[in-house]
């Protein structure tokens, strides 16, 4: 083999050989690359499933943030509803103590003056049967004591008018008109009708009253414990002593009545009223209208 040749193999042996370490390094390149890239992969899944994570932590972070906000505002809302029924009941006890009573039966004890609108003539007192004896009229002035009650119906008209109550008034009074009054011929000892000389015996004029009335009480004052009524009418029965010439000693009427009442402590009362007493007619000679004016006493219970 001559020079040239031998030359020539081993310049290719050696391009062969450049080739192929080059084929390699880039082969190894290309698997270098191939693994920084699956690294950086790995890293930017890793990153990415920690950035899941730390928002899925910030979810529940704030999803326990509400959560407490709201158990927050529930206490709240609780404390106030507990601060406010504690209010209710520190000014149900202040108005127990310092307001209107509001108690549904009240018993009251009253009295006053008294005035018969005619002079009583009875039997034992002026007879026109038998015009003999002293026959002394009763004064129409008196003075009069009772008592009563008031039972509430309603507190605001049943719904209809509010802070106007409804009450059911049972009353009854006696009226003395006299006391010592020098009677006819019946009232005398012994009587003249038998001969016997004038010496008549006092006589006490009297009335009983007994009434069932509708009792309108308003409560627009009430925070001046102030409550005016009225009694727009109501039954009366009056049984008189002495009776009447015929005998007869009871008669009915209609009473109208108004008056004002003022709470002055816990469930006491105090009042002013006037009521005017309506007969018709007469009842054998005698008449019974007229009207009272005085102040009372309540209880309410």
């Amino acid at each position: 083999m001559n020079y040239p040749l031998k030359r020539n193999l081993a310049l290719r042996l050696i391009i062969c050989t450049c080739l192929s370490v080059m084929t390699t390094s880039q082969a190894y390149a290309q698997d270098a690359a191939t693994q920084r890239i699956k690294q950086l992969e790995s890293t930017l899944q890793q990153i990415q499933d920690e950035l899941n994570r730390i928002k899925a932590e910030s979810a529940r972070t704030q999803e326990m943030h509400n959560e407490l906000n709201r158990v927050k505002a529930e206490s709240a809302e609780t404390t106030q509803r507990i601060e406010q029924i504690e209010e209710a009941r520190v000014a149900r006890e202040k108005a127990r103590d310092e307001g209107m009573s509001n108690k549904k039966i009240m018993l009251f004890f009253r009295g006053g003056y008294g005035r018969s609108d005619e002079h009583r003539n009875g039997v034992s007192i002026e007879s026109r049967v038998a015009p003999i004896g002293a026959q002394e009229q009763a004064d129409r002035h008196a003075w009069y004591t009772g008592a009563g009650f008031d039972f509430q119906l309603t507190k605001d008209t049943w719904g209809y008018i509010p802070k106007t109550e409804i009450h059911a008034e049972l009353m009854f009074e006696y009226l003395q008109y006299g006391h010592g009054i020098q009677g006819n011929v019946l009232a005398n000892a012994p009587t003249q009708l038998a001969g016997g000389a004038l010496n008549p015996r006092g006589v006490t004029v009297n009335q009983f009253t007994l009434t069932a009335s509708p009792k309108i009480k308003f409560n627009h004052f009430a925070e001046y414990k102030i409550r005016p009524w009225i009694i727009p009418a109501g039954l009366a029965i009056h049984v008189i002593s002495p009776p009447s010439e015929s005998i007869t000693y009871i008669d009915p009427g209609i009473m109208f009545a108004g008056g004002v009442e003022y709470n002055i402590w816990r469930d006491f009362f105090i009042g002013a009223d006037a009521r005017y007493q309506l007969t018709a007619g007469s009842l054998d000679g005698a008449k019974f209208g007229g009207m009272t004016v005085g102040g009372y006493l309540g209880i309410g219970f």
